[in-house]
């Protein structure tokens, strides 16, 4: 059984930054695309970012581009998403999720993902 925990969210100002963690229990941490994903207050989860196994690819929602970056540190088993120029609309809990594709072709679809985090929530004020 694969357990993902997220860490770092909290309560920031419009035009802030956060970093968001996923640590991951398991050997086999690199054998897999990472994807996240938010949902907002009467929304659906929506996808976010992700990225490749080594971290030399990856994959962002239109409306985080230019503003989230994704990245990994295999040896430490953890997926990071930092946050710049939050905006209200960024408001929503974040869930970490492992993918069962080996690449980044189906991301966006979270049938295609098989374990996923208890979400950590981020609230941007304005």
């Amino acid at each position: 059984q694969v357990q993902l925990v997220e860490s770092g969210g909290g309560l920031v100002q419009a035009g802030g930054s956060l970093r968001l963690s996923c640590t991951a229990s398991g050997r086999t941490f690199s054998s897999y695309v990472m994807g996240w994903f938010r949902q907002a207050p009467g929304k659906e989860r929506e996808f976010v970012a992700a990225i490749s196994r080594f971290g030399g690819n990856t994959y962002y929602a239109d409306s985080v581009k230019g503003r989230f970056t994704i990245s990994r540190d295999n040896a430490k088993n953890t997926v990071y998403l930092q946050m710049n120029s939050l905006k209200p609309e960024d408001t929503a809990v974040y869930y970490c999720a492992r993918s069962k594709a080996a690449s980044l072709g189906t991301v966006r679809t979270q049938d295609n993902y098989d374990y996923w985090g208890q979400g950590t929530q981020v609230t941007v004020s304005s």
